[in-house]
C-alpha cells in the first residue's frame, strides 16, 4: 500500500505529545512491513522554532514538511496554517491509494477531505480525543463542525476512536456502526526493554531521600496540576517529605503554577524540568514513586502506559476516559477534587508493597496489551479492509454502468 498520513507537526517536534509519538511508531511499523508510507505535515518544531528540513526520510518514512504561516499561533491556539500544502495536495493525491487523517479540526483535513473525494481516493479520519466541545473554545469548535468537521467524519470510510466513550461520541455524530474502529493507543515496548538505572534522574536533579510525585506532561491548565500543586502542599505542610517533579514543556500555564507553588510555601520541594525527552524522561518514570495526571478531561493518554512500561504506579481523575484500565489494577482514580488528590497520594507513598504491585502489573499490562505492534495490526486490517471495500464499490458501478438501460 501507499499510504499517507497527515498530521500538522512530526518529529522532532516533541512538544506537541501522544498523537506525534503514536503517528510515527505506527508509520515505522508499515515500513518494516513493506508499505510505502508518507506524511504531510507543517515545519512547526515549538512557538519560536522552524523545522528546517522540508523533506527528509526518518525510519524510512517519507517526511514533506510545508511551511506554517505562524508557529507562535499554531502552539498557543492550534491553528496550523499551511497554504503551501495544496500545491502537493493537488499534484500527488491520486498517487495515494489510502490516506490517515489526524486531529480532526486542521486547515489540512479541510483541503485533504475535499481533493480525497475529488479524486476518489479513499481515507481514515482519527479525532484523538477532539470531538468534545464542551470545552474551550467550544463555539469555534461547533463553527468548525458546521462548515467542515461533520463532513469530514461523515465521508470517511472509517473513523477511529480510542476508547467506548468516543465510539459513543461518533455514534452521537450519526456515523454507521460498520465505520467506527475501537483502537486503543499503545507504545513501542521496545524502548523500554531496558529502563535507565535507578537514582540517575534523582542525582541529576540534587534530589535525595524524599518521595517524587512526577506530573509529566503538557503544562497547560486543562492538565489540573494547580490542584497536584495544592495536594502536594497539604502533605508537606504535614510533614510528609516529598518533591513534586512538573515536567514538560509550558502550554500557558508555566507562570502560574511557579507563583502558586511560591504563594503556598512549598518553592523549595517543586522542581520544574522543562520538557524532557529519550533517556531522562524514562529516568524521570523509573525515579517517580507515584505518577500522577489529575487532568479535567483526558481521552488516552500516552504518559500513563509509558508510566506503567516503568513499573510506576499511577494516580488518574475520573475525567480520564481510561479510569477504568487504572483503578485498583495498576493504581487509583480519584474525583478531580484536592483533597481527594491528597488522600490517594499518600496512600500510595505510605504503601510501598501495593507501589511494588501496582508497577509490576503495569508492565505485564503494557507488554501483553498495548504494544504498537498490537495497534499496527488493527489498522493494517483497516486499511486493508478499506480498500477491498473501495475496489468492490468501483466495481459494481462499473457493472451498474455497463448494463443496458
Amino acid at each position: 500500500m501507499r499510504i499517507l498520513q497527515v498530521i500538522p507537526y512530526f518529529i522532532p517536534a516533541w512538544n506537541y505529545g501522544g498523537p506525534l509519538t503514536l503517528v510515527h511508531n505506527l508509520s515505522k511499523e508499515l515500513v518494516e512491513r513493506g508499505h510505502e508510507v508518507v506524511i504531510y505535515t507543517t515545519d512547526t518544531l515549538n512557538a519560536n522554532h522552524r523545522i528546517k528540513e522540508t523533506e527528509e526520510t526518518i525510519n524510512g518514512i517519507k517526511v514533506r514538511r510545508f511551511r506554517n504561516v505562524s508557529n507562535s499561533i499554531a502552539y498557543k491556539h492550534n491553528l496550523f496554517l499551511s497554504p503551501s500544502m495544496l500545491f502537493a495536495i493537488t499534484k500527488e493525491l491520486p498517487s495515494f491509494d489510502i490516506i490517515h487523517m489526524y486531529e480532526y479540526r486542521t486547515a489540512q483535513n479541510i483541503l485533504v477531505h475535499h481533493y480525497a473525494k475529488k479524486y476518489d481516493v479513499p481515507y481514515v479520519s482519527q479525532a484523538d480525543g477532539s470531538l468534545v466541545t464542551s470545552l474551550r473554545k467550544g463555539q469555534l469548535k461547533k463553527t468548525f463542525d458546521f462548515l467542515f468537521g461533520h463532513r469530514i467524519i461523515l465521508d470517511a470510510s472509517k473513523v477511529i476512536a480510542v476508547t467506548p466513550t468516543e465510539v459513543e461520541k461518533y455514534r452521537e455524530l450519526g456515523i454507521e456502526e460498520s465505520k467506527i474502529v475501537q483502537v486503543p493507543n499503545s507504545i513501542d515496548i521496545n524502548e523500554y526493554e531496558r529502563l535507565p538505572e535507578k537514582g540517575s534522574f534523582r542525582k541529576k536533579y540534587g534530589i535525595t531521600e524524599e518521595n517524587i510525585v512526577l506530573f509529566l506532561g503538557r503544562i497547560h491548565k486543562i492538565k489540573g496540576i494547580d490542584i497536584l500543586v495544592e495536594a502536594a502542599a497539604q502533605l508537606i505542610k504535614d510533614g510528609r517529605s516529598i518533591r513534586l517533579v512538573i515536567a514538560g514543556p509550558d502550554y500557558g500555564a508555566l507562570g502560574y503554577l511557579t507563583k502558586l507553588a511560591k504563594e503556598l510555601n512549598i518553592g523549595g520541594q517543586v522542581t520544574f524540568t522543562g520538557f524532557i525527552l529519550g533517556e531522562m524522561k524514562l529516568a524521570a518514570y523509573v525515579d517517580a514513586d507515584v505518577y500522577v495526571l489529575p487532568s479535567i478531561y483526558e481521552t488516552f493518554p500516552i504518559a500513563v502506559l509509558e508510566a506503567c512500561a516503568c513499573a510506576t504506579p499511577v494516580i488518574v481523575t475520573d475525567a480520564c476516559q481510561i479510569a477504568d484500565l487504572v483503578r485498583d489494577t495498576v493504581g487509583f482514580v480519584v474525583p478531580y477534587d484536592k483533597d481527594r488528590l491528597r488522600d490517594a497520594i499518600l496512600g500510595m507513598l505510605t504503601n510501598r508493597e501495593l507501589r511494588m504491585k501496582f508497577g509490576e502489573r503495569g508492565r505485564v499490562l503494557v507488554k501483553e496489551q498495548y504494544a504498537s505492534s498490537n495497534r499496527t495490526n488493527q489498522i493494517e486490517a483497516v486499511y486493508t479492509k478499506v480498500l477491498i471495500d473501495h475496489n468492490n464499490s468501483k466495481k459494481t458501478l462499473r457493472m451498474r454502468c455497463q448494463q443496458p438501460v
